[in-house]
């Protein structure tokens, strides 16, 4: 399949893998972004390919893993309402809150939907006059731009029962997040293709000057993710530290300016907490004025309601690329895709997924 199969060539990515041994002389630790580059990595083993100078940590990438156990609790405290249709992505229904999930809401008789897109919330508001229709818009810039149209499109249809449960999150301050913690490892990220699509790149210039660091903008195939982390490696072995674009059949350096406007419109950036990791400033989006009527934490009360993660999940040592997921003393026995303790296990783009499901014979052996 064209611009699959090339991308999964074993001679081109043992090529790439020769020329990073050929030019590293020296440790570097490299931290990809995306969730589902990190499925890449371990699914197809490509750490194992690299020079044992490379360490590949895994960052804060996946919006499953990343939304905060109060936002999880608050989604299931509105699914269990009567008269509330809730739909979400099939990937949140069964993110553990701090006593069940959403599946579990479902199957006690709450009416939770598996959704394809927003705009199939918006359809069942229009259908379903004398129901509440809240829709959990959780993701990074790559899914805001759906989410934001699914919002415009309900004010222009003067739907009076539709909502959105918002959890969206922002890439650039997370990165900034993790450059700026005193004990941070990272020397070389590879920043996620699909956000860049929407977004762009011009917003990493900044931070790889401010803090002196090669990003490299890199697709999900293993010849991409090793193509990124070569530029990434080339860039650290020569000194420099520049914004490098791998991904270049998907993304442009503006990104895509009419998915950016329909974003601007509808949302405004505000502090946003990240599961395990704590409240970053200016890391989120929230309704701006104009479609704050829109806001299912405002509709049914729910703006004070907080909650303590659990003291058993080190996700967000295992986001900001301290740990890796067998470091945890839970994963594989307490925390299972069976019984999950935290996101990361659940997602379908969570490193301790990830591990459970391609290394967990080797993680325990």
């Amino acid at each position: 399949m064209k611009y699959i199969d090339e991308y999964r060539d074993a001679v081109s990515a043992k090529k790439l893998a020769n020329a990073i041994t050929d030019i590293t002389t020296k440790q570097w630790t490299i931290m990809e972004i995306c969730g589902g580059q990190t499925h890449s990595i371990v699914k197809y083993g490509i750490d194992e390919l690299l020079p044992k100078q490379i360490t590949l940590v895994h960052g804060p990438g996946c919006p499953v893993c990343v939304t905060p156990i109060e936002i999880i609790n608050k989604a299931i405290e509105i699914a269990s309402r009567e008269n509330v249709i809730f739909c979400s992505f099939g990937d949140m229904l069964r993110v553990p809150g701090t006593e069940k999930d959403l599946l579990s809401v479902k199957a006690s008789g709450g009416d939770v939907r598996i959704v394809y897109s927003p705009m199939d919330a918006v359809k069942l508001a229009e259908s379903n006059p004398d129901k509440e229709v809240v829709f959990f818009a959780v993701g990074f810039e790559t899914t805001a731009p759906a989410n934001a149209m699914a919002v415009y499109k309900a004010k222009e249809l003067k739907l009076s029962n539709f909502s959105i449960l918002v959890s969206h999150v922002l890439v650039p301050p997370a990165i900034e997040a993790i450059l700026s913690a005193p004990n941070h490892i990272v020397q070389g990220f590879l920043a996620a293709g699909h956000v860049c699509t929407v977004m762009g790149y011009e917003e990493y210039f900044p931070i790889s000057e401010k803090y002196k660091v090669p990003i490299v903008v890199t697709g999900f195939e293993p010849v991409d993710i090793l193509h990124g982390i070569y530029m990434c490696i080339k860039q650290l072995e020569n000194g420099r530290y520049e914004v490098e674009n791998q991904y270049t059949r998907s993304v442009k350096k503006e990104g895509n300016t009419g998915a950016q406007s329909i974003i601007k419109k509808v949302f405004r950036v505000v502090h946003r907490k990240w599961r395990g990791v704590g409240e970053i400033p200016y890391s989120g989006l929230g309704l701006n004025d104009e479609y704050i009527d829109y806001d299912a934490e405002r509709r049914f009360n729910l703006t004070e309601m907080t909650t303590e993660e659990s003291k058993d999940c080190i996700a967000g040592e295992i986001l900001q690329g301290f740990k890796k997921p067998f470091e945890c003393t839970a994963f594989g026995n307490k925390c299972t895709p069976e019984f999950p303790i935290g996101a990361p296990m659940v997602s379908s783009e969570g490193a301790c997924a990830a591990y459970y499901r391609y290394r967990k014979l080797e993680v325990r052996s």
